[in-house]
């Protein structure tokens, strides 16, 4: 949870409280919280991972059983990591990981980067199997309305910030993106079209 503080830290200019303003806050009392690997290693502080919760608040209990293992942990299905003073960062979900070379990728990462440029309105990244790489990025963009731009310079934009690997291997253009009615991407069907 970010309080009061966390934000009136971020406004005075505290660099570090700006980044936690990126974060889903602290972890609550009550509640532990380990990052993971994919084999069930706990991770260290600042390496991202597989999220997994634990406290009484936390049932993982659905209609036909329960999700929480043994030692009374759920799987989130979140990527995300854990900085030093427990303040949580998501990156998204697991399976919307985008895998490249043994890389893990957030998409949203690379839809943050996309989304700032002036001509973008909305984008969605997607990983597109690959033979060599395993997954390649793609992404949709949608233009603001009367902007434009090219490929080219939606990747040189990428480039420019972000790493060489999380830069979209292809960009395509469309009217909207597909989204639920409360506004949830709706990602299976952007790659559905994709490789329709």
């Amino acid at each position: 949870m970010l309080g009061p503080e966390d934000h009136d830290a971020a406004f005075a200019g505290d660099p570090v409280a700006k980044v936690r303003l990126g974060s889903v806050g602290k972890v609550l009392p009550g509640i532990e919280v380990e990052v993971r690997d994919e084999d069930g290693t706990v991770l260290a502080v600042g390496e991202p991972g597989l999220v997994f919760l634990r406290g009484e608040q936390v049932s993982g209990e659905y209609e036909g059983g329960s999700v929480v293992d043994a030692e009374g942990w759920f799987p989130t299905k979140d990527r995300g990591w854990i900085d030093q003073d427990d303040y949580l960062f998501i990156e998204g979900r697991a399976d919307d990981t985008i895998i490249r070379g043994g890389e893990n990728i957030a998409p949203a990462e690379i839809e943050d980067v996309l989304r700032r440029h002036e001509a973008v309105v909305d984008a969605a990244v997607v990983g597109i199997p690959d033979d060599e790489w395993g997954q390649q990025i793609a992404a949709v963009v949608v233009l603001a309305p009367g902007k434009s731009v090219g490929v080219d310079e939606l990747h040189d934009y990428c480039q420019e910030h972000l790493r060489s690997s999380k830069t979209p291997y292809r960009i395509e253009f469309r009217d909207e993106l597909p989204h639920t009615p409360t506004g949830k991407l709706l990602r299976r069907e952007v790659l559905a079209d994709l490789l329709g």
